[in-house]
């Protein structure tokens, strides 16, 4: 990982380093029922949140990935958060991760701030693999990296339990080379 975090910038996007003062805006996010619909773990409370908070940090830390607020290049407004986690450089691969809050739906926010993690990802940390694991029935997730034209490599069914029930995961990725 580099010393300092790096900042990536499109047209309409900043994604910059996850802050402390993103508290409230990771909880407003990670509580809301429909974010959190799809993505692995939910907050009830600002303490509970600082939590994910730790996380985010901790993967910088311990080399294991990296995680971005996503914001208005304009007004520098938190949008949601994307990411690589489970990095390894001897594999040369890592898993993306990203949640938008609800009004930033539906505006090509993930279609336009994802690739610049990837390109973050093959070019600058030189991997060769990115793959992002997605609850089989989160439509708008698989189209968004089928647009990034991630290729769909198969379903682990009824591979994880959430909320008392099994889901299963579809599994996409997308080379260096690609």
């Amino acid at each position: 990982m580099k010393d300092c975090f790096p900042i990536l910038k499109s047209q309409r996007l900043i994604l910059r380093q996850i802050v402390e003062s993103d508290l409230e805006n990771v909880y407003k996010g990670l509580s809301h029922p429909e974010v959190v619909r799809y993505y692995g773990v939910e907050f009830n409370s600002l303490e509970a949140t600082v939590e994910q908070m730790n996380w985010f940090a901790d993967l910088e830390k311990n080399g294991n990935g990296m995680y971005w607020a996503i914001c208005s290049n304009g007004d520098g407004s938190f949008m949601g958060a994307g990411g690589l986690s489970d990095l390894s450089q001897k594999n040369k691969k890592a898993e993306i991760g990203f949640w938008l809050l609800p009004e930033s739906w539906g505006k090509g926010i993930m279609t336009e701030g994802l690739p610049l993690i990837l390109n973050y990802a093959f070019d600058i940390l030189g991997l060769h693999r990115v793959e992002g694991f997605v609850e089989s029935k989160n439509s708008n997730c698989k189209k968004a990296l089928e647009k990034l034209n991630f290729n769909w490599e198969g379903r682990m069914r009824d591979c994880e339990i959430k909320n008392g029930e099994f889901i299963s995961l579809d599994i996409y990725s997308k080379l260096s080379n690609e």
